[in-house]
Formats: structure tokens, sequence, C-alpha cells
């Protein structure tokens, strides 16, 4: 099934959602943790900033548009740590990427975990009152996938203390049951608010393909990535059908540098081929990527995004080699049912990516240029 003019996400030109923050809203972030800044103040800098970032969006040509992520600190523990029965855990070892070593915050259980009163919900509605202000504006909402918390609660990579989730449960069955419905309350309570476009950012399963790190972390990946399907599908269960829910596969951004490595083929008769999303976004950006034979698990039916320009760096990819890239991929998957992107966010944590604000847009131009070359 192909498709042409989309009315949802992906579309022909994306992007992942996080972008740049400005010295504005650092500075108020800063006073804010000081406490020299209130709440109030702070979301004020918040809107402000996130007004502009939307305007530029518009005017630069996207169609899915975000808030930037800019009222978080962390892609995914700040979602986290607005669920039920999560908490937020400072003091622990932070994830160690290549060269480098993230903040020391992060998630643990206190009890049953649930979804209701989400404040990403109130961030949403703040973003839905800018679709009317071009045609085919799309609001989206940008959440971490459930296997992303299920991963650490389960302390596949070693890098927390564990949580004693079996303080509280007495399976893991019983604590995917739970995490699935808590996101289906938020899921529900988006779509209530207007929200027709999720995206589930995952880190988890390009860590089942970095045999380093299998084998470092003793992963046993078949079992590990059973219970990772388990957990994003049953967050999945009955979800509207004109709510598009798309998941973007990372192998980690964070200050312009990676946490793994190796080509999706070894999980994708897993998530590529069984996860019940409506598309993928896929980081296919450079040599760590492997090759595009795993899109052949991809059901034609669905969309794939090839973010093979990357936000790591602030050089400007050729065009013409990046066409010849997405068309190497379309001998894999249907060229009608792939978009463009950006391997991922600018800016995954607030510290962001190692290039200016102007770079960060230039590489978005070069994204809208490339589906312009190919899609027309």
């Amino acid at each position: 099934m192909a498709y042409t003019i989309s009315v949802n996400a992906p579309f022909r030109a994306d992007v992942v959602g996080s972008f740049l923050r400005p010295e504005k809203l650092k500075n108020a972030r800063n006073l804010h943790r000081q406490g020299l800044l209130d709440d109030a103040g702070l979301k004020q800098v918040e809107d402000e900033c996130i007004h502009d970032l939307i305007m530029q969006q518009i005017k630069h040509g996207l169609r899915g548009i975000t808030d930037g992520e800019f009222r978080r600190s962390f892609w995914h523990q700040d979602f986290f740590w607005g669920l039920g029965g999560i908490e937020k855990v400072t003091g622990a070892s932070g994830y160690k990427f290549a060269g480098i070593e993230t903040r020391n915050e992060t998630s643990g259980i206190r009890g049953k975990i649930t979804g209701n009163n989400h404040p990403f919900v109130e961030h949403f509605k703040f973003v839905k009152q800018f679709e009317h202000l071009g045609y085919g504006i799309v609001a989206r909402q940008t959440v971490p996938a459930p296997a992303q918390l299920l991963s650490t609660l389960l302390n596949v990579r070693k890098t927390e203390e564990p949580c004693h989730y079996q303080d509280f449960y007495a399976s893991v069955d019983d604590l995917i049951a739970d995490l699935g419905a808590a996101y289906r309350q938020v899921f529900k309570d988006l779509y209530a608010a207007g929200c027709r476009s999720i995206q589930m950012d995952d880190c988890t399963w390009p860590v089942l393909c970095d045999e380093e790190k299998v084998k470092a972390l003793e992963i046993d990946v078949d079992k590990i990535a059973s219970l990772y399907l388990q957990a994003n599908n049953e967050a999945l269960k009955d979800k509207p059908e004109d709510l598009a829910i798309c998941t973007h596969i990372c192998r980690g951004n964070y200050r312009s540098h990676y946490f793994s490595t190796g080509s999706y083929d070894r999980v994708s008769s897993y998530v590529l081929a069984h996860e019940n999303v409506d598309g993928f976004y896929l980081e296919y950006d450079d040599e760590r990527s492997g090759s595009f034979e795993a899109l052949k698990a991809v059901p034609h039916y669905k969309r794939v995004v090839l973010g093979v320009i990357t936000s790591k760096r602030p050089e400007l990819e050729d065009l013409k080699a990046l066409e010849a890239r997405v068309r190497k991929a379309a001998e894999y998957f249907p060229l009608d049912n792939l978009c463009v992107s950006p391997q991922c966010g600018f800016a995954s944590t607030e510290e962001g990516n190692e290039l200016t604000e102007k770079e960060q847009w230039a590489k978005v131009d070069l994204v809208v240029d490339l589906a312009h070359r190919i899609w027309g």
C-alpha cells in the first residue's frame, strides 16, 4: 500500500523532534534550579521559546511540529518521572557513551505504575493551538518507549542500582501489564486533547545489536528482545485508527556522542517485523548503522523514515550522495513509502549537540531539499 500525500506522520521531510535550547531558555532553567526563578516564570520563558521554535519549524517547511522538548532536561527521564509509581533517582553513575558520560539522573520504582494526569498532556495542548497556522500542520508528542523504562527497571545495561521492581510485582509480565496500561492512559488523554501523532523514542534495540555490549553485559538477546516487544505492543493495544504512533530507534545521542553500534539485523525479526507501530524512524547516518537489508523485515504497508542526515555534526552532506543512499534503501523497501529526516534530534538532553542553531536549521533545510529532490 503506497501513499503520496500523507495527512499524518511520518512526512516526506521529517524530524525526530528535539531542538537546540536557545540561550534564553538555558538561562531561565539555570535560574530556576538555583531558586531564582519560580515555576510560573520558567513556564513563561518556555512558552515564548516554544512559540518561536514552532514558527521556525513551519518557516523551514516542516509539517510535524513539536515543542522541541524544551520543557525537559532528558528526552526520556522527564516522562518517566511523570508516571505514578516512578521516582527520580540521583547519585547513580551516568550512561557511558563513546567518549563521554551523561549526568547521573535516572528512574526508580516506588509503587504500582500508573499514567493518570501526566504533565505531558498539558505540554501537548500548548503545541496543539498552532496547528491552524499552516495547511496540513500536525502537532506531535514525543515520548520514550515503554521498553526504555523496562530496560531501566530490569537494569539490562547494568548502569543503575537494581530497582527491585519485585517489591511491587510478582513477575515481569505483571510489571509489563501495568506499564502498558499506564502508557495507554497517557495516549488516551493525549488523544482527548486532540493529539493524532505520537512518536515513541527507543534506544533499547540497538544495544542488543552491539556485539561488544551484549557480551560485556551478558545479555540474552532473544529473551530481552521478546520482553521489549511485549512491553511496546502492550502500550499500543486498542489505539484509535486515526492516531498515528511511530517509533524512533536510535543508537544514542548525547552532546554529539553515541552509545551503541551495529546494524538492525539482529533485532529486525522482532521490532521491525512485529512492533505494531505505523512507521519507523531509523538511524542511517554513518557506518555504525550497517546496511539497509534489515528494511526487508518491515511490512511494506508501513512507512520508514531514513535518518540519513546527521544531527551530530554541522557539516552538510552532499545532496546527490544522500539521494543515492535513499535509492539504495529502496532496493529493500518501497521508495513510495520512504521518508527522510536527521538520524536523531538535535538535543536529546538540554545540553544539546555540538552545532549552532543556524547549522541546525541548515540541516532541516537539507532534509526538505532532499525530499523535494526525490519525490517532487
